[in-house]
C-alpha cells in the first residue's frame, strides 16, 4: 500500500531500509521465540536488543559519533521509531532509545556527567529512569513535594516518586526535586543524577500496567547526595523546567512517530483481513461499512505522519516549539487509538483473542495518549499558544 507521505521520507529512506533490514534479520526471529501470551520480552533480551542496535548506530543515533552516535538529524530517529511502529515486532521499540535511553535532559549536563552517565546510555550499555510524577501531582508535573535540601557540600533528597518506568532495570535515575528558591513551587525544580545504588533510594510499590509494561514507586528516604549529582552543575539548580520541556518536547515527538507506525500496522492489519474474509458470499472489503473503517483510518493516519514530519524538520532546523510537539503527540496518539478500534473491529472475534497482535495493540496505545502529558495537557499547550487561557 503506497502513501502519499512516502516522498516526503526519501532523504533517508536508505537509514530507514538498513533499519527495516535489522529488524527482519535480527529481532523477528528473537519475537518469534517468546510466548504468544508474553506482552512484556524479559529484561536481558530488551538489553542485548539495546545493545546491538546502539553497535549498529541505531539505538540513540542523533548524538554526535563521538559518544557513540550516529549524529543523525532528529527526522531520521522520527523516521526510525515510525518504521519500528509499522513493523509489527515486539523487540523494534527497544531498538531506538525511549524511556531508559539518553535524554535530551542529560544534554544540559557537565562535561563529567556526559562522559561518566552519557555515554554508557548512547552506547546501550546502561539504562536510566526518569522520577518525575509524584502521587498528588500527575499531569501537574512541577507540582513537587520532594524536596532537595543544602546540607553541608551536597544534598539531603527526601520525598516519593510515582508511575516510575524501567526503575526495575535502571542502572540510574533522573530525579525532579523542589529546590526552595523563593521564587515559586516550580521555579525552584532541580534536576538531580543518582545511580540506582544510592543509599535510601529504594524501589516501592509495583504497578502492573493494562499492556504488562510495570511503573514503580521509588522512595528517596534522606538521601544524600554531592553537589555534582545536580544536572549542569551549578547552573543547573532551579532550571529542571526548562530543561524537562527540551526534553518532553522531543521525547512527544517520538511518541508520535511510535504511534503513527503502530496505526499504520493496525490499519495494514485490516486491510488485509478485508480483502480475504468472506462473509454473506463476498469478502467483507466490499461492504461499505467496513470501506469506512479503513479509508477514514488511512486518511487520518496519512494527516499524522505528515504533521509529525514536519515538526521533526522544524526541530532540525532548529524550532523546537512546545506547541507543535504537543499538537503532533495529540493527533497521532488519538489517531492510533481511534485506527487500532477500528481495524479490530473489521477483525471482529479475531481480533480480540488474546495473542493476537490487535488485542494487544488495543491496550497498548491506550496509554499513549496519557504518557508523555496526556491529550488534555497537549490542548492545554496549543491553546496557550494559540492566546486562548
Amino acid at each position: 500500500m503506497s502513501t502519499p507521505s512516502a516522498v516526503l521520507e526519501d532523504g533517508h529512506r536508505e537509514l530507514v531500509e538498513a533499519f527495516e533490514s535489522f529488524v527482519r534479520r535480527e529481532l523477528v526471529p528473537l519475537a518469534a521465540e517468546l510466548p504468544e501470551t508474553a506482552d512484556l520480552p524479559p529484561a536481558d533480551l530488551r538489553s542485548y536488543v539495546r545493545k546491538r542496535s546502539a553497535a549498529l548506530g541505531f539505538y540513540a543515533g542523533d548524538y554526535p559519533e563521538e559518544l557513540g552516535g550516529s549524529g543523525m538529524p532528529f527526522t531520521a530517529v522520527v523516521l526510525l521509531h515510525h518504521a519500528a511502529g509499522r513493523s509489527g515486532c515486539s523487540l523494534a521499540p527497544y531498538a531506538l532509545a525511549g524511556s531508559d535511553g539518553p535524554s535530551p535532559l542529560l544534554r544540559h549536563g557537565t562535561p563529567e556527567q556526559i562522559e561518566k552517565y552519557l555515554v554508557p546510555l548512547v552506547r546501550g550499555t546502561s539504562a536510566r529512569c526518569l522520577a518525575l510524577t509524584e502521587p498528588q501531582a500527575g499531569s501537574d508535573a512541577f507540582r513537587l513535594t520532594t524536596t532537595a535540601v543544602r546540607d553541608g557540600d551536597g544534598w539531603l533528597i527526601s520525598g516519593r516518586k510515582t508511575f516510575v518506568s524501567n526503575a526495575d532495570r535502571a542502572d540510574l535515575a533522573l530525579v525532579v526535586t523542589a529546590t526552595d528558591l523563593g521564587e515559586g513551587p516550580s521555579a525552584g525544580a532541580t534536576a538531580f543524577v543518582l545511580p540506582m545504588d544510592t543509599p535510601g533510594l529504594r524501589i516501592g510499590q509495583r504497578y502492573e500496567g493494562m499492556s504488562g509494561e510495570p511503573m514503580f514507586e521509588l522512595l528517596l528516604e534522606r538521601v544524600r547526595v554531592p553537589m555534582d549529582a545536580v544536572i549542569g552543575g551549578a547552573e543547573g539548580v532551579g532550571a529542571a523546567t526548562a530543561l524537562a520541556m527540551d526534553s518532553l518536547s522531543r521525547g512527544r515527538l517520538v511518541v508520535a512517530a511510535m504511534c503513527n507506525g503502530v496505526a499504520e500496522y493496525a490499519l495494514r492489519l485490516g486491510v488485509e483481513h478485508a480483502r480475504e474474509r468472506r462473509a454473506f458470499g463476498e469478502r467483507i472489503g466490499n461492504y461499505q461499512h467496513v470501506q469506512e473503517h479503513l479509508v477514514r483510518s488511512r486518511a487520518e493516519v496519512e494527516a499524522a505522519k505528515l504533521l509529525t514530519l514536519a515538526c521533526a524538520r522544524l526541530v532540525d532546523e532548529g524550532t523546537e516549539a512546545p506547541e507543535n510537539a504537543a499538537l503532533a503527540k495529540l493527533t497521532s496518539s488519538e489517531t492510533a487509538v481511534r485506527v487500532v478500534d477500528r481495524s479490530l473491529q473489521v477483525h471482529g472475534a479475531t481480533g480480540w483473542v488474546r495473542g493476537h497482535p490487535l488485542e494487544f495493540l488495543y491496550r497498548y496505545v491506550r496509554m499513549m495518549t496519557i504518557i508523555e502529558g496526556t491529550s488534555e495537557v497537549q490542548k492545554v499547550i496549543v491553546a496557550r499558544a494559540m492566546g486562548l487561557g
